[in-house]
């Protein structure tokens, strides 16, 4: 193989391993910080419907 062709084959592996690195970030669950049903620390216990 001449160098031009691995130049290539680096640079395409390169670019392949960026790609997958930001769709696994993307789809991965994110670690602290609030996501879904999450009450980020409030207490909604004393909360209810109002009685008349």
């Amino acid at each position: 193989m001449d160098i031009q062709t691995i130049l290539v084959i680096i640079l395409f592996a390169g670019a392949l391993f960026y790609v997958g690195r930001m769709v696994y970030k993307s789809i991965s669950p994110k670690k602290g910080g609030c996501g879904s049903n999450c009450k980020c620390g409030v207490d909604f216990s004393n909360i209810g419907p109002e009685k008349k």
